[in-house]
């Protein structure tokens, strides 16, 4: 089903000729308005600071845009899930919408499980893979009305043979009272082995080592009866015979506390083609918040999360997801834990991983918050010292500045830990290819910003927009200013400023034609006193940078579709002795201020009458294979509208 959306353009309010003297403060705010509205209206505002419009979708088709990503097909995938609903979640109702920003078509697209907070990133072959989200919504007391905890299901068979135990299992304590998984599960059979003895025909030591799995259980019952502090044994209600001596529970306690979201461990690619979901391998762990990582061999790590029992994943489960096998495989060699939706960053150098620091915010404050570079190889990790209001880096967004040749990364804004009030203007900049990275300051941004939104324009300049000086935009404190980042000088000027004011769960994407969207917003209220609960922002913006408004634009014509690494593509176009520049930028996929997909690479550029040919670096840790859009830009700083180019290997 297709729709097409509504645009609001805000025009100029005529103010009555005649107003009497107790109509003056609303003559004044009318004219102030209208003054407002014919200034950023204005071409030669336009071409100073660019124009944002606001963009209302049909009603049955507006969503809740927690994670955004751009298609190698030019459209727009928005993924809510249960969309932070709980009524949603219970319903099973999970929402996915794409959006043709070229025509205004909007189609829905069958969700097959709770994708909200999950993780995302680009695949080599142009699809998206999904993984993880929300088996479960946080419970506070007093709304807490079961017990529960995380039970540990222990096999002590060494047949060979994985035991299934669906969602519903109970298990029953020592004084009878149950308790029911809220999950399915499986048992892998324990291992043998066998310590051989120098002795004639003596068959050695068997041990056998009991394999496990966590789950959460609930309750059968409500009340403060079920809930115990000391360790106990639990049978499967159910099991018979040898199954029902090697397979049983053990928990710690549990409890009426707190009850935390829960992951999920599906994972899906979306097909960009069918625009449908495609199942492949679970994950090993069940991951809510999680980052997903595109390295330079295709491969994707995954790290962090909460996992099943609500608790921040170990960093010994890290894992790398095959594209080619589809399946994913837990690396403990790779042991180093992050906070959630930790950001980073695939180096110039293989097996090379840049952490900024940036991060979500669940896990402790003392823990994984440093920023540094992770090698891969041998798992070292050697701190980037330098950077200002470290205690602030929950909600802040860091990004590539300018084209990743340049290997310099800027961490932007950020809040404390939790619901502190907390909030920093900080800019700060790491140079990763320098003999000892260490951050350096930054311009400060006008005012405190959770919640930054960054975005990679063609001309080498960085947008960072929206925002809220406190948690979740209490108080009112949506920041509804734009900047534009300069690397060059490390300036910042002033772009228009957006109409829609957003904070949590909200992202930005550069389009292919140049333009940015930004979507969602999830306040906590709607007023500045606190009182009316807040709605989720459906509405998007375009922001149409002021690049756009400063005469035509460079057009690119013919060339191939496809290119190697270090290989030479020729574009026809009879711009060729204007263009001074050429940029592969691959698609961003995006969510909780992070985006790790988004780099910018500069090319090799020639030029003749009838052309240009620009050259693909070599380097893979450079170049990911997969999408990207090809922008051209002119020596005023105009660019193309990109053309969709395969890097492959």
């Amino acid at each position: 089903m297709q729709h097409r959306f509504r645009q609001h353009i805000v025009l100029p309010l005529v103010a009555a000729a005649v107003l009497g003297a107790a109509n003056v403060p609303p003559a004044y705010a009318a004219i102030t308005d209208w003054a407002h509205e014919r200034k950023v209206n204005s071409a030669e505002y336009k071409r100073e600071n660019g124009f944002w419009q606001v963009i209302e979708l049909p009603k049955g088709q507006r969503v809740n845009a927690i994670h955004s990503a751009v298609l190698p097909t030019g459209k727009i995938l928005l993924i809510a899930g249960s969309g932070n609903n709980r009524d949603m979640f219970t319903a099973g109702t999970f929402k996915t919408v794409v959006f043709d920003p070229a025509s205004g078509q909007t189609t829905q697209v069958p969700t097959p499980t709770d994708l909200f907070c999950a993780g995302h990133t680009m695949l080599p072959d142009g699809k998206l893979l999904v993984a993880g989200g929300t088996l479960r919504y946080e419970l506070l007391p007093p709304a807490v009305d079961r017990a529960g905890g995380t039970m540990t299901v222990k096999n002590e068979s060494p047949d060979g043979q994985a035991r299934h135990l669906p969602k519903g299992t109970v298990f029953v304590g020592p004084d009878g009272k149950k308790f029911v998984t809220g999950d399915d599960i499986t048992v892998e059979p324990a291992t043998k082995t066998v310590t051989p003895i120098v002795k004639k025909n003596d068959p050695g030591v068997v041990t056998v080592t009991a394999s496990q799995t966590t789950v959460w259980v609930d309750a059968a019952e409500k009340g403060k009866d079920y809930v115990t502090d000391q360790p106990r044994q639990y049978r499967v209600e159910g099991l018979t015979g040898a199954d029902a001596q090697n397979i049983y529970g053990l928990s710690q306690k549990m409890t009426m506390d707190k009850q935390d979201y829960q992951g999920r461990k599906e994972t899906y690619e979306f097909n960009p083609l069918t625009e449908r979901y495609e199942r492949v391998a679970d994950m090993h762990e069940k991951r809510w918040y999680p980052t997903l990582l595109g390295l330079a061999d295709g491969k994707v790590l995954a790290v962090s999360g909460l996992d099943g029992s609500g608790q921040v994943v170990d960093g010994s489960q890290n894992e790398v997801y095959d594209p080619k096998t589809k399946t994913w495989t837990v690396r403990k060699d790779l042991d180093r834990y992050f906070p959630t939706y930790p950001s980073l960053f695939q180096t110039d150098r293989e097996g090379v991983v840049f952490y900024s620091g940036s991060n979500a915010g669940y896990g402790p404050e003392d823990k994984g918050r440093e920023p540094g570079l992770w090698n891969l190889n041998d798992n070292g990790f050697t701190k980037v010292p330098g950077l200002r209001d470290p205690d602030q880096m929950e909600t802040s967004m860091s990004s590539w500045v300018g084209p990743v040749q340049d290997q310099t990364v800027m961490v932007v804004g950020g809040g404390g830990v939790g619901e502190s009030k907390k909030s920093t203007k900080r800019i700060d900049l790491v140079k990763l290819n320098d003999g000892q990275p260490h951050f350096t300051p930054g311009p400060d941004l006008p005012e405190g910003t959770r919640y930054p939104n960054l975005v990679t324009l063609p001309d080498d300049t960085t947008l960072i927009t929206n925002g809220s000086r406190d948690y979740r935009g209490r108080g009112s404190s949506d920041n509804h200013t734009a900047r534009i980042f300069h690397p060059d000088t490390r300036t910042l000027s002033v772009a228009a400023d957006p109409r829609v004011g957003r904070n949590y769960h909200s992202s930005a994407l550069l389009l292919p034609d140049g333009r940015v969207l930004t979507v969602g917003s999830d306040p906590l209220f709607r007023d500045k006193k606190n009182t009316i609960t807040g709605e989720f922002e459906q509405r998007i913006e375009l922001f149409t940078p002021a690049y756009l408004f400063r005469g035509a634009r460079p057009v690119l014509g013919d060339g191939p579709a496809e290119v190697k690494r270090g290989g030479t593509a020729a574009f026809v176009t009879g711009d060729a002795g204007r263009i001074a520049s050429a940029r592969l930028i691959r698609p961003s996929s995006a969510t909780h201020m992070l985006n790790v997909d988004q780099r910018s690479l500069a090319l090799d550029l020639k030029a003749d009458g009838a052309g240009i040919s620009v050259t693909v670096p070599a380097s893979a840790a450079l170049v990911p294979e997969g999408p990207y859009m090809l922008f051209v830009t002119d020596r005023d700083g105009v660019p193309s509208v990109a053309r969709w180019i395969n890097v492959k290997a």
